[in-house]
């Protein structure tokens, strides 16, 4: 019965062992660039109206960055920021032509007051864009401290 009770004492020594090693093995993290898949990080955020102009002074020259107004035509038609698309937020294939978009290129996206574009931004942040910044405040936030529309 010792014989008995020893070779089973050393294979609960074993079994321990072994379960030890396992679970310590699987903690150790193996860094190994080759094989690591490339993460984008995301940014989705609001900005204030200078922000928003210094983002444009710095990307005038970058073709992946671009300005959005998501009023209404006839907004639009009455004054936006230079070099700005249109893309109508009440359009029933608002959602569907935002999806269209090239997910990562850089975005400002405004409206009048900024709640159609903080909604937007919403959106945007669920159809997967890399990054997009929303001008708090709107066109109207724009106008008050003084910076530049064009028709």
């Amino acid at each position: 019965m010792k014989m008995n009770t020893k070779k089973l004492g050393m294979l609960a020594l074993l079994g321990v062992l072994i379960v030890s090693f396992v679970l310590i093995s699987g903690c150790i993290h193996h860094e190994d660039n080759t094989t690591k898949p490339e993460t984008q990080s995301q940014i989705i955020e609001d900005i204030t109206v200078k922000e928003a102009y210094a983002l444009i002074q710095n990307n005038t020259e970058n073709q992946t960055f671009i300005i959005m107004d998501i009023r209404t035509p006839e907004e639009y038609t009455n004054g936006h920021i230079e070099n700005a698309i249109n893309l109508d937020y009440y359009s029933k294939t608002f959602r569907d032509e935002l999806n269209k978009l090239d997910k990562n290129k850089t975005y400002l996206i405004y409206c009048r007051s900024g709640h159609r574009s903080g909604i937007s931004l919403g959106i945007m942040n669920e159809l997967g864009f890399r990054e997009v910044y929303n001008m708090a405040g709107g066109l109207t936030q724009w106008k008050a401290e003084g910076f530049p529309t064009t028709k």
